[in-house]
């Protein structure tokens, strides 16, 4: 079993649990206050991205279906 987990939840955000680091471009850790979990937006309308902070209600629909990826290569 992983020790971090992503959900793609329907119409809306990226759901991160368990243990993991988040960096922007240069590599600098985002500071989470000791979370394990944090939503990451997905619809780009939200004022604290990387972060959803719900702005995409009613406004964002994707349907959450897990597929499988073609071969790599």
């Amino acid at each position: 079993m992983a020790t971090t987990k992503i959900t793609v939840n329907n119409n809306g955000s990226l759901r991160v649990e368990g243990d993991f680091e988040i960096v922007d471009k240069d590599g600098n850790a985002y500071g989470l206050g000791g979370r394990t979990l944090v939503s990451i937006c997905r619809c780009g309308q939200s004022k604290n991205k990387p972060f959803c902070d719900g702005s995409h209600k009613g406004h964002f629909e994707h349907e959450a279906v897990a597929f499988d990826l073609p071969p790599k290569k």
